[in-house]
């Protein structure tokens, strides 16, 4: 009887040691959320693409030279950014395999994450005078951002069970969030200072989110686990073949699959849309709406755009957590749907925004349905992936493919719309198609899903 005693007091310490070392992988996890999205709110979002705008001209369609190529200022960002998010759409496949062969996941991620802070950190050499060397370091920083998330998205499904993973992407979307409203204020108060240079405000925050970036994703690195390579793969064909190789693998298994297959096809429609606005809401802002000031309209400018990012990221948090609620309630597929109609209402609204004070109020409309889209898509992808799948991270490189080429798509239809009628807003005309197409889909989707939860 003291024997089964002490085996049931072993076993239960042994579950408590297991529960709390779980407990702060899945912390640990979430983190590098916290790290990176500096990245995604001062660098995407906020201050670079106003101070692009700015010290390249701002006013009306100006045109910049860009190794001697003359384009609007505008239009030579949007199409560096689809060509970024197109190089990691190619290369994605390739280190997924390298890392899943030789069992370094871990590894690829920090290559990436070291990468884009780098970029970041050089940003701080980008004045006016080197046009060239801000869109090259803002697309190598795009290039380390994707890349870095493709291994971390692939962790979901491994540190977390089928019932957890709403709440854990959602958690990390929320880290992500509370971390990037923390720096974007620090970069707020320089910002508003007063420098004798006034581009060293801009770009010291560039060098911060460098910083910021390496410094706490060690958290993630330190806890994270690392994974073993898949001898199996390794008996046949060349690794740098290997990862488009699966990714045909995984794609006839998706075929056999009709809900994850459709799921997946309006992923990719509404991400062209969702991602764009996100990619380009601040160019949007800097170019298309105007302020009251002195009896004239002028243009937004870093400060004013700020706050308006800051609301989205604010609002986006308890967004977030209501949509993983609601997903638990009503379901995945049924949450989303609704979101892409709300979508559809975001975009004619900013077809009609011209005053900072209609784009403060669109900014917390999209607050509320931002972040909760990304984390409910992951997550969703994740619950319809075949029970017992051990090569996560292939699944999640067709995942992350389908949502680069999506940005891809989306960006360039958006610059390619601005540079033959010169207007934003008939760019935003075709975000409203993506998103009809996505809400088409997912209503399918719905017909054919079976599966509780979703």
């Amino acid at each position: 009887m003291r024997d089964l005693e002490k085996f049931e007091m072993h076993a239960n310490s042994l579950c408590f040691v297991f529960m709390k070392t779980k407990k702060r992988v899945q912390n640990a996890w979430a983190m590098y959320d916290w790290a990176n999205s500096a990245y995604n709110l001062v660098i995407t979002s906020t201050v670079f693409p106003a101070y692009y705008v700015a010290v390249t001209g701002g006013e009306g369609a100006p045109k910049v030279s860009f190794f001697g190529w003359h384009v609007t200022n505008s239009t030579l960002l949007e199409y560096s950014l689809a060509l970024a998010y197109f190089i990691i759409a190619l290369l994605s496949p390739i280190l997924s395999a390298i890392a899943d062969v030789r069992g370094n996941k871990k590894s690829y991620m920090k290559f990436y994450c070291y990468l884009g802070a780098l970029a970041c950190m050089t940003l701080f050499f980008f004045k006016p005078a080197n046009i060239e060397l801000g869109i090259i370091a803002s697309m190598i920083a795009a290039i380390g951002y994707c890349g870095s998330l493709v291994f971390y998205n692939a962790y979901l499904p491994e540190i977390a069970l089928k019932e957890e993973q709403d709440k854990l992407s959602a958690k990390g979307f929320t880290y992500g969030y509370i971390g990037s409203v923390l720096l974007q204020l620090i970069c707020f108060v320089f910002l508003f200072s007063d420098f004798a240079d006034g581009t060293f405000a801009a770009r010291l925050s560039f060098l911060l989110v460098g910083v910021w970036w390496l410094g706490f994703a060690q958290i993630a690195f330190y806890y994270l686990p690392g994974k073993a390579g898949n001898t199996v793969h390794q008996q046949s064909g060349s690794i740098w073949t290997r990862g488009f190789s699966e990714l045909g693998k995984v794609w006839q298994q998706v075929k056999q699959m009709p809900v994850l297959k459709w799921y997946l096809i309006a992923f990719f429609f509404y991400s062209m849309g969702v991602q764009t606005v996100m990619l380009a809401a601040t160019i949007f802002g800097s170019k298309e709406v105007k302020k009251y000031v002195d009896g004239q309209w002028v243009n937004l400018d870093a400060k004013d755009l700020i706050p308006a990012i800051l609301i989205i990221q604010l609002v986006a948090i308890p967004g977030a957590i209501l949509m993983a609620s609601l997903a638990k309630r009503l379901g995945n597929i049924k949450v989303l749907l609704a979101v892409v109609v709300f979508w559809i209402g975001i975009c004619i609204a900013a077809y009609f925004t011209y005053t900072n004070i209609q784009f403060y109020v669109l900014a917390v409309c999209v607050g509320l349905v931002m972040g909760g889209i990304q984390s409910l898509s992951r997550s969703t992808y994740s619950k319809l992936l075949p029970a017992g799948t051990s090569d996560t991270t292939s699944f999640f490189s067709l995942y992350d493919v389908m949502e680069k080429m999506s940005i891809v798509l989306g960006m360039f239809s958006f610059a390619l719309v601005e540079h033959i009628f010169e207007s934003m807003r008939y760019s935003i005309l075709a975000l409203i198609l993506f998103f009809i197409l996505g809400m088409s889909v997912l209503c399918f989707v719905l017909k054919v899903q079976r599966r509780p939860g979703l």
